[in-house]
Formats: C-alpha cells, structure tokens, sequence
C-alpha cells in the first residue's frame, strides 16, 4: 500500500545530505486541503490503509483506517456547518489526545474554518484571553480535569462573543451540545467547497498560541501548506516507513502533535500512535510502545531521561528502528546512555512553533550529541551579531532565517490579526527567531539559549544550556535551570535552581559538590556561584521551564 509521497515532492529517495539539501523540493498543488488531498484519497485508493492507532489506560483502543476517518470528519464538518461554522471562523479544541481531535480537524479543513488548538490545563483567564484575542466562535472540548467548567466561567467574563460549545463525552451539561450524538445524527456526506468556499494555499488553516516563556503567548498562523513542510519533518528526520508506526509523544494542545501526529506521517505513509494517559509514566509508556510494535519514535529530552532510569530489559523495543528528540537541547550524557541500552542514537532536531524542522540530524549524518544538526532544505539559515553582520565559525549569533527567495513551506506567515508583532520579528528579509546559537567547522549548529536567557558576566556572555548540561550530568540532579542572578561587581552571576533526584537531600555540601563538578567538566568561570534547591521548577503549561520567571522573583 503505497504512499502519497511521490505526489509532493520531486523525488524521494537521496544519496547523502548534501543531495538531499541541493534537491529536496516540495511540490505544491494548487488549492492544496490536506483533508481532501491525502485523507480523502487515500479513503478512495487504500481504504483499509491503517492511519490512526489509539489507546488509553483504560483499557480502552480503537484503530482507524482512512476510510474511517473520511466518513468521520465528513460527519463533523456536516456538524460543524450546522452550528454556523464556515470558512475563516475560528475554532478552538481542546481535546487532549482524545481520536475526535483528527476527526475535528479534518472537518475544519474541509470547511475552511481556522483550527486552534488548545491544552486542558488552561485556565478561565488564558481561556478569555484566546477567546477574546482569536476571536473564537466555537470550541469543542474533553469533558474531564474541570475543562468544561473553565469554559464557563471563562463565558461569564466575555463581553459580545456569543461561544458555541460541544462537549466530548457521554455526559450531557447544560448550554453543550454533545459532540458524540451530534456526530451520529451528521450525514457521511460531504462535497468538497466550490468557488470562493474553497480553500486556497494562503488561506489561514491553523493558529496556535505559543508557549510565553518570556510574554504572553503570541498566535502563530499557519496557512493550508503548512501540512507539505512537514514532509521534511516526518519523511527525513523522523524517518517514519511505509505502513509502520510513528510515536511522537505530546497531546494535541500543542505544536508538537503536529509534527508528528498526523501531516507529514499520512503523506508519508505511515500510521501514527496515540496513547492517551492522564498521567506520564515512563514504564507504562514503554509497555504501549512495545505492545502496539512501535517503529519510529519521537520525545523530548526530558521523556528520554526518564526512560533511561527504566530496566529496559523488562520490554521488547526491537520494533523500534528510530528515534529522535526535539522540543528542548539534548544534553550529551542522556545521548550516550540511551546508546548504551538500546543501541539507537537519537537524532535531534529543531524548530519552533513557527516553522517545521529546520535544523536536524539527518539520517545521512553521523549525530554531534548535543548539536541541533544541519540545516532543512529550503531553510536559509544564519547567524547574526546584534549589528546584522555574520559571526565566524564558533562564534555565536542569533539563529535567522533568511527569506529573501521567498517563504519556504512550513515557516509561519506572520502572527494572526497582529503585523506589529510580526514586523518585530520578521523584519529586512530575515526571520528572526530569538535563539543563540553557534557553528563548529563541520556546519553542525548547537543551541546556546534564548537571546533574553543569555548571562553576562564579568565580561563573559555564558549560555544556559552549556551550564544546565554539566549541572545535570551531576547524579543528584533530576532538572535544572541556569539564570543570571543581579551582582554589584560582576553584573550578574550564574545561579542554579536544582530540582534533585530522589535519594538526595539539599545541603550546603552537595552545593560545593554540584559546583565543583561543573568546574571539572566546563570553563571554571560558567559555575554557578549560587545553587538554589527547589521542589519543582516553574514552566509554562507546555512543560518549558520559565527562566523569566526566576529571574524577575531574583530582583525583587
């Protein structure tokens, strides 16, 4: 059962990175709909086509070939319609990982509306906030962890937006419609729009509000071609097969489940993997993988490190062929001892919520561990001091992209109903996206940290990722984060704020201890002069930590 692949790309199959870098090309339809363009094809020559694979801790699993997911999301796009829903409104769901998030965003699509996706553990002030700055008409919504509740009081405090709200779930609440029943009474039927109800490739198709490490979150817009960049995303870094099975862990509130939970997997022709937990547990995790026959599998660090504290003796992964990382910088020492148990490298990657994987290590490329790897295709990456000009090889500089030939497919077309906001980052053909960086002689770039998280001290510019990696590879230290901490003499000093792992107990001896190894194994000046034990770290709902956070509750 072949794949879609070779119907959007100029060729498939390359002999090294460079070729793949010089010859790699996306082709583009026009009035391109993911929808209609993959599911609903290949509903029509691979029905029986395996596409979604999901379970729960429940017990409860379901899997859904492309036919079913046309019949399905037709349903709901019929049930969409009927609430109003056309094209260019706005939808927010808030699904978790639940399988009515896929048949929800496919209706969307084929209706035209703008999909926005949302995490459950927002509150009713972020949920006013998205509301009120999206100008939502409807959302739809799991009914458990008081979400439904947020929604209504979210409700009370909006001023003229009238929300339409659908509930997933057997429960019936008041002022909800139930999304099940509705879909059962929706027909299967469902023609593609004609005319100026069609979709066109700059037509909005996604927003999502961005994590707000360091502000409030941003709405990041992605128009109907996106779903084609993440062909690189899925195709060459994930290295995701033919009728195998991809495993990116994130829920689908988040960018990440975009990555890999459905474009670039289904036009490349592989199923995905959904396991919906109500709370992370490494072993249960790796049971699922190892049950279901994994083959390809994606986390961030942070899963990686749990992982490795597992017996992995204890599970069959010999399914599992892939493995790569995103989503934070991979410190060296989870690389190495992931290697050791399982004999897989993992390969990291980079991009933002604005753009698909535009750095990464290729399956061509030997992994520098720790180096974000080299640059996509179509990606026009630099390295920029703060007057504009290159920095050499080693230096660092904030990671740009530049645009002058053109947007490539996958990058963001600005932030929704905000140009002020976007020309402060988009700006003399250079997409600028706030993070330092530096290359080595190979061209292999690695991650120093957001430009707002950068430590200047006694003359020094110090980087917290450097820090956090050799503080971490301390055995005490379960996370940490790095923050310049104000100082009279030196501007400021490197502060440590330590979360330890079990077993350990704060003391003045394990400070002198955690400092004096990161003096062993980095530059003696990057050693934090203060060390700061704490019970957790502050994080955005996304799970990344709030350095910003620390730093302002330091000057006060």
């Amino acid at each position: 059962m072949s794949s879609l692949l070779k119907n959007f790309v100029n060729q498939v199959d390359f002999d090294s990175y460079q070729d793949f870098r010089d010859n790699f090309k996306i082709l583009t339809p026009e009035n391109f709909n993911f929808a209609y363009d993959v599911v609903d094809r290949y509903a029509k020559e691979n029905p029986e086509k395996p596409a979604l694979v999901w379970c729960d801790d429940s017990g409860q699993e379901k899997t859904f070939n492309f036919a079913d997911l046309k019949k399905y999301s037709d349903k709901a796009a019929n049930f969409f319609k009927k609430c109003g829903i056309k094209k260019g409104d706005t939808v927010m769901l808030t699904l978790k990982s639940r399988y009515e998030f896929w048949f929800s965003i496919l209706a969307l699509h084929k209706i035209g509306a703008i999909t926005i996706p949302a995490t459950h553990m927002l509150k009713a002030e972020d949920i006013v906030y998205r509301i009120e700055k999206a100008n939502i008409k409807m959302v739809v919504c799991i009914g458990e962890n008081g979400v439904p509740q947020s929604f209504d009081e979210a409700e009370e405090n909006l001023n003229s937006i009238k929300l339409v709200k659908a509930i997933v779930g057997d429960e019936n609440r008041e002022g909800w419609l139930n999304f099940k029943k509705e879909i059962e009474n929706s027909s299967e039927e469902f023609e593609r729009p004609q005319g100026e109800e069609n979709t066109r490739n700059d037509d909005i198709g996604l927003v999502y509000f961005s994590s707000g490490t360091t502000g409030l979150p941003k709405m990041v817009q992605h128009d109907f071609t996106y779903p084609l960049g993440h062909i690189i995303t899925a195709k060459y870094w994930q290295n995701v097969c033919e009728d195998g099975l991809h495993y990116t862990v994130a829920d689908t509130g988040w960018a990440k489940a975009m990555w890999g939970q459905i474009y670039g997997q289904w036009i490349s022709g592989s199923a995905v993997f959904v396991y919906d937990y109500e709370r992370f547990d490494a072993g249960n995790m790796l049971e699922k993988a190892a049950k279901y026959k994994v083959t390809t599998y994606c986390a961030p660090p942070t899963i990686y490190r749990f992982l490795i504290k597992e017996d992995l003796s204890k599970f069959d992964l010999s399914s599992i062929k892939y493995v790569v990382t995103a989503g934070e910088p991979l410190n060296p020492e989870v690389f190495n001892k992931f290697y050791e148990l399982t004999g897989l490298k993992l390969m990291e990657g980079f991009g933002q919520t604005e753009c698909v994987v535009c750095l990464a290590n290729f399956p061509w490329m030997e992994p520098h561990p720790g180096s974000m790897g080299k640059p996509s295709p179509g990606y026009d990456l630099e390295l920029l001091d703060k007057e504009g000009n290159l920095v050499d090889i080693g230096e660092e500089g904030e990671l740009v992209m530049n645009t002058s030939q053109g947007k490539p497919i996958g990058l963001f077309g600005g932030y929704y109903l905000n140009p002020e906001k976007t020309s402060e980052v988009w700006y003399g053909d250079h997409y600028h996206t706030g993070d330092t960086a530096w290359m080595d002689e190979d061209d292999y770039f690695w991650f120093i940290g957001r430009t707002d998280d950068m430590i200047k001290s006694s003359g020094y510019r110090i980087g917290p990722f450097e820090v956090e990696s050799a503080v971490i590879s301390h055995p005490s230290v379960l996370e940490c984060a790095i923050t310049g901490y104000p100082d009279p003499v030196r501007g400021q000093v490197v502060k440590a704020t330590v979360v330890l792992t079990k077993g350990y107990e704060a003391s003045e001896e394990l400070k002198k201890e955690i400092q004096n190894h990161v003096k062993s194994v980095t530059a003696p000046y990057k050693y934090p002069r203060i060390v700061e034990f704490v019970e957790e770290l502050p994080k955005t709902i996304s799970g990344k930590i709030r350095r910003v956070e620390i730093r302002s509750e330091d000057q006060k």
